[in-house]
């Protein structure tokens, strides 16, 4: 009996460590999750810059929301600009939940999540769906398709 105990404890041991090694994030994940950390520091910091730094500057990037469709870096800024920067506008305050990161490839991730953004007078919520690339200088998103 002693020994089928210590059996039993060693396969549980053995289960419970192959569990965890399997939940370890890969570095691309993380690598990619520290992306979007990084921009929701940059927008709760007012700093629409350094969460655009997120985002691959190029007139190839796109970005979906509704029935909207913008293509390239500076117009996806102009969008950020108008909607939560210009004169009586606010940035408020930027959460990502429930972030899936799948890797695709070494170049490529898919990130799905939820995000909302605390304004004073409303709570803006939605889910996104971003592309991102690994460059030279890490991951960017290359296409973002977000809907509320």
């Amino acid at each position: 009996m002693l020994r089928f105990i210590v059996m039993l404890g060693l396969f549980c041991l053995t289960l419970s460590a192959a569990k965890a090694a399997e939940t370890k994030p890969s570095a691309e994940e993380t690598a990619v999750r520290k992306v979007l950390n990084d921009q929701v520091a940059a927008w709760n910091k007012g700093d629409l810059d350094g969460f655009m730094a997120g985002y691959w500057n190029s007139e190839e990037l796109t970005f979906y929301s509704g029935k909207d469709k913008q293509l390239g870096w500076a117009k996806t800024l102009e969008r950020y600009q108008k909607r939560y920067q210009s004169d009586g506008k606010e940035m408020g305050q930027l959460a990502f939940a429930e972030l899936e990161v799948q890797t695709l490839s070494p170049e490529y991730a898919i990130v799905k999540g939820r995000f909302k953004v605390e304004l004073k007078k409303e709570t803006l919520e939605g889910l996104f769906t971003l592309v991102m690339k690994k460059m030279d200088r890490g991951w960017v998103i290359v296409h973002d398709h977000t809907s509320s």
